[in-house]
Protein backbone atom coordinates (compact mmCIF):
# COMPACT_ATOMS: atom_id res chain seq x y z
CA UNK A 1 0.00 0.00 0.00
CA UNK A 2 2.77 2.11 0.94
CA UNK A 3 4.52 1.72 -2.06
CA UNK A 4 1.56 2.09 -4.51
CA UNK A 5 0.92 5.36 -2.35
CA UNK A 6 4.70 6.64 -3.50
CA UNK A 7 4.18 5.86 -6.80
CA UNK A 8 1.32 7.67 -7.40
CA UNK A 9 3.15 10.92 -5.20
CA UNK A 10 5.60 10.62 -8.44
CA UNK A 11 3.11 10.29 -10.94
CA UNK A 12 1.15 13.12 -9.75
CA UNK A 13 4.51 14.91 -9.64
CA UNK A 14 5.32 14.06 -13.06
CA UNK A 15 1.62 15.45 -14.70
CA UNK A 16 3.47 18.83 -16.42
CA UNK A 17 0.97 21.18 -16.09
CA UNK A 18 3.07 23.91 -17.67
CA UNK A 19 3.56 21.94 -20.82
CA UNK A 20 -0.03 20.54 -21.08
CA UNK A 21 -1.31 24.44 -21.07
CA UNK A 22 1.41 25.67 -23.72
CA UNK A 23 0.76 22.81 -25.52
CA UNK A 24 -3.21 23.16 -25.90
CA UNK A 25 -2.75 27.01 -26.17
CA UNK A 26 0.28 27.00 -28.39
CA UNK A 27 0.45 23.74 -30.32
CA UNK A 28 4.31 23.37 -29.25
CA UNK A 29 6.27 21.94 -27.21
CA UNK A 30 7.35 24.70 -24.23
CA UNK A 31 10.59 23.19 -23.98
CA UNK A 32 11.64 23.97 -27.40
CA UNK A 33 11.48 28.17 -25.82
CA UNK A 34 12.51 30.44 -23.47
CA UNK A 35 14.28 28.54 -20.66
CA UNK A 36 13.45 24.96 -21.94
CA UNK A 37 11.66 24.46 -18.62
CA UNK A 38 7.97 23.05 -18.14
CA UNK A 39 7.74 25.50 -14.93
CA UNK A 40 5.40 28.73 -14.18
CA UNK A 41 8.56 30.94 -15.14
CA UNK A 42 9.22 30.07 -18.36
CA UNK A 43 5.20 30.03 -19.35
CA UNK A 44 5.40 33.47 -17.62
CA UNK A 45 8.25 34.88 -20.15
CA UNK A 46 6.45 33.21 -22.64
CA UNK A 47 2.58 33.66 -22.13
CA UNK A 48 2.25 35.83 -19.38
CA UNK A 49 0.17 35.92 -15.92
CA UNK A 50 -2.86 34.42 -17.20
CA UNK A 51 -1.42 31.23 -17.87
CA UNK A 52 1.52 31.18 -15.46
CA UNK A 53 -0.91 31.67 -12.54
CA UNK A 54 -3.11 28.43 -12.78
CA UNK A 55 0.59 26.63 -13.41
CA UNK A 56 1.94 27.77 -9.82
CA UNK A 57 -1.70 26.68 -8.81
CA UNK A 58 -1.46 23.38 -9.83
CA UNK A 59 2.19 23.01 -9.84
CA UNK A 60 1.83 23.66 -5.90
CA UNK A 61 -1.52 21.41 -5.26
CA UNK A 62 -0.39 18.65 -6.59
CA UNK A 63 2.70 18.22 -4.13
CA UNK A 64 0.62 19.50 -1.21
CA UNK A 65 -2.00 16.85 -2.04
CA UNK A 66 -0.06 13.22 -1.32
CA UNK A 67 1.80 14.77 1.67
CA UNK A 68 -1.30 15.64 3.34
CA UNK A 69 -2.86 12.13 2.27
CA UNK A 70 0.50 10.80 3.62
CA UNK A 71 -0.09 12.42 7.22
CA UNK A 72 -4.11 11.31 7.00
CA UNK A 73 -3.80 7.90 5.55
CA UNK A 74 -0.98 6.29 6.97
CA UNK A 75 1.42 6.37 10.80
CA UNK A 76 4.75 6.29 9.60
CA UNK A 77 6.85 10.08 9.87
CA UNK A 78 8.89 9.07 7.24
CA UNK A 79 6.20 8.67 4.44
CA UNK A 80 5.37 12.47 3.83
CA UNK A 81 9.10 13.06 3.37
CA UNK A 82 9.17 10.35 0.73
CA UNK A 83 6.38 11.48 -1.20
CA UNK A 84 7.47 15.19 -0.80
CA UNK A 85 11.05 14.31 -2.62
CA UNK A 86 8.60 11.93 -5.15
CA UNK A 87 6.35 14.47 -6.09
CA UNK A 88 9.16 16.78 -6.62
CA UNK A 89 11.50 14.14 -8.31
CA UNK A 90 8.40 13.34 -10.55
CA UNK A 91 8.12 17.14 -11.56
CA UNK A 92 11.48 17.53 -12.66
CA UNK A 93 12.37 14.38 -14.43
CA UNK A 94 8.43 13.34 -15.69
CA UNK A 95 8.02 9.99 -17.34
CA UNK A 96 5.20 11.15 -19.06
CA UNK A 97 7.29 13.41 -21.14
CA UNK A 98 10.75 12.09 -21.67
CA UNK A 99 11.84 13.11 -18.05
CA UNK A 100 12.44 16.75 -19.35
CA UNK A 101 10.42 19.00 -16.97
CA UNK A 102 10.39 21.66 -14.20
CA UNK A 103 12.88 23.20 -12.12
CA UNK A 104 10.61 21.94 -8.88
CA UNK A 105 10.25 25.40 -6.64
CA UNK A 106 6.77 25.73 -6.98
CA UNK A 107 6.33 21.92 -6.17
CA UNK A 108 8.89 22.02 -3.28
CA UNK A 109 7.12 24.60 -1.60
CA UNK A 110 3.64 22.62 -2.04
CA UNK A 111 4.70 20.16 0.01
CA UNK A 112 6.52 22.83 2.08
CA UNK A 113 3.62 24.48 2.74
CA UNK A 114 2.34 20.94 4.70
CA UNK A 115 5.06 19.62 6.40
CA UNK A 116 6.45 23.03 8.00
CA UNK A 117 4.31 25.87 7.41
CA UNK A 118 6.28 28.50 9.32
CA UNK A 119 9.73 27.88 7.55
CA UNK A 120 7.70 27.66 4.03
CA UNK A 121 6.52 31.35 4.42
CA UNK A 122 9.81 32.76 5.72
CA UNK A 123 11.43 31.11 3.07
CA UNK A 124 8.70 32.04 0.49
CA UNK A 125 9.46 35.84 2.22
CA UNK A 126 12.88 35.26 0.91
CA UNK A 127 11.58 34.14 -2.40
CA UNK A 128 9.46 37.73 -2.87
CA UNK A 129 12.35 40.00 -1.31
CA UNK A 130 14.88 38.60 -3.76
CA UNK A 131 13.29 38.83 -6.55
CA UNK A 132 11.98 42.55 -5.82
CA UNK A 133 15.23 43.67 -5.43
CA UNK A 134 17.22 41.95 -8.21
CA UNK A 135 14.55 40.79 -10.25
CA UNK A 136 16.14 37.68 -10.66
CA UNK A 137 13.34 34.43 -10.30
CA UNK A 138 16.11 32.06 -10.29
CA UNK A 139 18.27 33.99 -7.61
CA UNK A 140 15.04 34.22 -5.32
CA UNK A 141 14.38 30.47 -6.16
CA UNK A 142 17.75 29.03 -4.93
CA UNK A 143 17.73 31.18 -1.98
CA UNK A 144 14.20 30.45 -0.72
CA UNK A 145 15.44 26.84 -1.28
CA UNK A 146 18.65 27.08 0.63
CA UNK A 147 16.71 29.28 3.22
CA UNK A 148 14.14 26.28 3.84
CA UNK A 149 16.17 23.56 5.75
CA UNK A 150 17.81 26.61 7.64
CA UNK A 151 14.62 28.11 9.23
CA UNK A 152 14.01 24.11 9.62
CA UNK A 153 16.79 23.55 11.57
CA UNK A 154 16.62 27.19 13.85
CA UNK A 155 12.57 26.33 14.79
CA UNK A 156 13.55 22.86 15.68
CA UNK A 157 11.12 21.22 12.84
CA UNK A 158 13.46 18.14 13.11
CA UNK A 159 16.31 17.08 11.48
CA UNK A 160 14.83 14.44 9.25
CA UNK A 161 12.93 17.59 7.65
CA UNK A 162 15.99 19.49 7.61
CA UNK A 163 18.28 16.73 5.88
CA UNK A 164 14.89 16.42 2.77
CA UNK A 165 15.18 20.44 2.26
CA UNK A 166 19.02 20.13 1.96
CA UNK A 167 18.62 17.35 -0.57
CA UNK A 168 15.75 19.14 -2.44
CA UNK A 169 17.83 22.04 -2.49
CA UNK A 170 20.51 20.52 -4.27
CA UNK A 171 18.08 18.69 -7.17
CA UNK A 172 16.79 22.28 -7.18
CA UNK A 173 20.09 23.39 -7.77
CA UNK A 174 20.94 20.90 -10.59
CA UNK A 175 18.25 22.01 -12.08
CA UNK A 176 19.22 25.64 -12.42
CA UNK A 177 22.60 24.63 -13.35
CA UNK A 178 22.18 26.61 -16.59
CA UNK A 179 21.15 29.58 -14.46
CA UNK A 180 23.22 29.74 -11.76
CA UNK A 181 25.85 30.24 -14.77
CA UNK A 182 24.63 32.86 -16.27
CA UNK A 183 24.15 34.71 -13.34
CA UNK A 184 27.77 34.39 -12.30
CA UNK A 185 28.50 35.86 -16.43
CA UNK A 186 25.58 38.33 -15.79
CA UNK A 187 23.57 37.09 -18.61
CA UNK A 188 20.56 35.65 -16.27
CA UNK A 189 17.29 37.20 -17.66
CA UNK A 190 15.31 39.11 -15.23
CA UNK A 191 11.58 39.22 -14.45
CA UNK A 192 9.12 41.16 -16.84
CA UNK A 193 11.23 40.42 -19.76
CA UNK A 194 8.67 39.11 -22.32
CA UNK A 195 9.95 36.70 -24.88
CA UNK A 196 8.18 35.62 -28.16
CA UNK A 197 7.10 32.01 -28.91
CA UNK A 198 8.94 31.39 -32.79
CA UNK A 199 9.53 27.80 -34.17
CA UNK A 200 12.46 26.24 -33.88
Amino acid sequence: MKIAFLVLAYGLGALPFGYFLFRWSEKKDIRKFGSGSTGATNVLRLKGWRYALPVVLLDVLKAALPVWLAFRLFDDPWLPLIASFLVVLGHCFPVFIRFRGGKGVSTAMGSYAVLAPLPCFLSLGVFVVVIAWTRYVSLGSLLAMFSFPVFVFLFGNGRELALLGAIMFALIAFQHRQNIGRLFRGEERKLGRREEVKVK
